[in-house]
């Protein structure tokens, strides 16, 4: 920024919070040449993403403290490293065979990305072909992301599941798809034992092998309403 641009951003901080304001005609004139000195190499304003303006307003809702150039300055070379991070180098034009040329249209092309002139390049932008499917399409072709062998050995390790697997592969009503009336296991979550206490109170913490046999009916009788409609 030069001096008009920095003396633009120090009105506009006053107008935000009065106490950055300076009266002096000489702590005005080194409040500018201080701002510049560390604003230099900081811009007003880019075409992607970046204004100092807003820099300005979120520090001031921000922190109760006044804002320093230094908080400025901070900001953009975050800005300039978040730009950096999501850019990959695309292969220069320049001919490889001449490393001062290919490195000088390298380090022009990231300059310019991180001074806000074009947008980032991303990997899949560089390395073309059509946008990813849908993860649930693919599933869909493919069945499950896991494949039988794996899902076999998996099966000792989880036998809640199996089971529920077993059941539908089977056409036998999943149990566990239903709330269970009696020990109160949510969706999804075996069953519990269920013992009453002396005070008459319900508890339960060992995991059942099986379901109780209420919510395998509730089960049942849900899929043959939905059989019926």
């Amino acid at each position: 920024m030069d001096r008009r641009e920095v003396a633009a951003v120090l009105a506009y901080i006053g107008r935000l919070d009065p106490r950055t304001i300076r009266t002096g005609t000489g702590e005005a004139r080194d409040q500018i040449a201080q701002w510049q000195a560390l604003l230099d190499d900081v811009p007003f304003a880019t075409a992607h993403g970046w204004d100092v303006r807003e820099a300005i307003r979120s520090h001031v809702l921000d922190s109760p403290y006044p804002i320093l150039p230094v908080d400025v300055a901070r900001r953009w070379r975050a800005h300039r490293r978040d730009r950096l991070d999501r850019h990959t180098d695309p292969n220069p034009a320049a001919d490889p065979d001449h490393p001062a040329a290919w490195r000088a249209e390298l380090l022009r092309a990231r300059n310019a990305v991180a001074a806000g002139i074009p947008s980032p390049s991303t990997h899949r932008q560089i390395t073309s072909g059509s946008r990813p499917r849908d993860v649930e399409e693919r599933l869909r072709e493919i069945g499950s992301c896991i494949p039988p062998a794996v899902r076999a050995d998996l099966a000792r390790y989880r036998p809640s599941r199996a089971a529920r697997e077993a059941a539908v592969a089977e056409g036998v009503p999943d149990a566990l798809g239903a709330r269970c009336d009696w020990c109160h296991a949510p969706v999804g979550s075996p069953c519990r034992q269920r013992r009453a206490s002396p005070d008459g109170t319900a508890r339960g913490h060992a995991i059942r092998a099986t379901p109780h046999p209420s919510r395998v009916d509730l089960a049942a009788a849900r899929i043959n309403r939905v059989r019926t409609v």
